[in-house]
């Protein structure tokens, strides 16, 4: 496996979790907390890693990464009345985002093998 598959993978997980921890005591269910998880993970590494990192900078990846995963679970409970959000849970899942791909960006910028 790829050194980016892994690093996707990772992504995806701690996307999850992060959804998991803020989504699921709302009654949320796993598929739909898992399914905002993937795409926000799509969206976070096209927009986020590939674009924005490698132009302006971790801090301003990270910001965007958060509030892009924010966006895609309040577009995802607009959507569907099956996903439910609040504004604190949307800054929450926003914060833990941005914190975790903070970190997550040091390890693309220091690893060779990875893109960007």
């Amino acid at each position: 496996m790829s050194k980016t598959a892994t690093a996707l993978i990772v992504k995806f997980l701690m996307t999850a979790v992060f959804g998991a921890i803020v989504f699921r005591p709302l009654g949320n269910s796993w598929g739909w907390i898992l399914t905002v998880g993937m795409v926000g993970t799509a969206l976070n590494y096209l927009l986020g890693d590939l674009a924005i990192l490698p132009s302006l900078g971790n801090v301003a990846a990270s910001l965007g990464d958060g509030l892009l995963a924010a966006l895609t679970a309040h577009v995802t409970g607009w959507l569907t009345p099956a996903f439910f959000t609040t504004f604190s849970s949307l800054l929450l899942f926003a914060v833990l985002i941005a914190v975790g791909e903070y970190f997550f960006h040091l390890y693309l910028l220091s690893s060779k093998k990875v893109a960007p």
